[in-house]
């Protein structure tokens, strides 16, 4: 995957695929069933920690005031719930390798 920007989720299923010999159709099977579950997990409020790898959280952004970039006038922006992704110290070393 040397030089690509991106990995689709179907590459990530074919990837799986190859690497467990199982048919994509499994492989599609289990790539949704884990992002499926850390999608609830995050709905309901819990944090998933994936040891080596990083965490996700739930960030909390309060209401405020923004302004329409069109008309300049200002509008109420509710407040939001975002992903967030924090990488682990084990992924964070394997990215920094030298040599790479």
């Amino acid at each position: 995957m040397a030089n690509k920007t991106r990995m689709t989720k179907a590459e990530l299923v074919e990837h799986v695929a190859r690497d467990t010999l199982l048919t994509k159709k499994h492989a599609e099977i289990i790539v949704n069933t884990v992002f499926d579950s850390i999608v609830e997990s995050l709905r309901g409020g819990d944090k998933i920690e994936l040891r080596g790898f990083g965490s996700f959280r739930i960030r909390h952004r309060g209401p405020r005031i923004g302004r329409n970039p069109k008309t300049g006038a200002k509008v109420a922006v509710p407040p939001k719930r975002i992903p967030y992704f924090k990488p682990g110290k084990d992924l964070r070393e394997l990215l920094n390798e030298p040599g790479e």
